[in-house]
């Protein structure tokens, strides 16, 4: 039993329309069954968790509709750098302001507190996608259908970027169409 995961680094405002390296990651989750959307509960930098997760629920929507409706968890990671009453009020403060309604999982990554539950979770949830898929053809189908369109919109997205970046090195802001 086991799956891959794959860290994509923080996905920054603008990563959708080639901000930062943003894009040759968010062409990668095309691949991805399950997103993890790890928040730093604690961010060094003083960041708003709540508003980190709506940066990356947008640029996920900018770049594929598709990549957004996937299902995708939340993960809040550094919990051992708070008191427990003072973490679960800061992730209650987080699903509220985003309206979240997924899963949500605590961690420590660097203590492991968390990690074996939510890894059990992610192969669990996994196992549950492939007996549905092996009973039910319609289902596999289904799933078939939504990694082609995946590919499809990373493809077409990233040929966008490229012909973007090609007419502003050429000094030109015309609209290209690559249909």
């Amino acid at each position: 039993r086991s799956f891959v995961m794959a860290d994509i680094p923080g996905i920054i405002e603008g990563a959708a329309e080639g901000a930062g390296l943003g894009i040759r990651f968010l062409k990668h989750l095309a691949r991805t069954r399950l997103l993890l959307h790890v928040v730093d509960l604690d961010p060094p930098d003083g960041a708003d968790p709540a508003e980190g997760v709506r940066i990356l629920v947008e640029e996920l929507q900018k770049f594929s509709e598709t990549l957004a409706e996937r299902e995708r968890w939340l993960v809040f990671n550094k919990i051992d750098m708070m008191l427990p009453e003072d973490a679960d009020a800061r992730i209650a403060d987080v699903v509220a302001a985003v309206g979240w309604s997924g899963p949500v999982f605590r961690i420590s990554a660097l203590a492991g507190e968390g990690t074996r539950d939510l890894c059990q979770a992610i192969m669990a949830r996994l196992e549950e996608w492939r007996r549905i898929e092996a009973e039910d053809p319609e289902a596999a189908e289904r799933e078939r259908a939504m990694r082609e369109r995946l590919e499809e919109e990373a493809r077409r997205k990233v040929q966008e970027l490229r012909v973007a970046a090609r007419a502003e090195r050429r000094g030109t802001s015309e609209d290209v169409d690559i249909d």
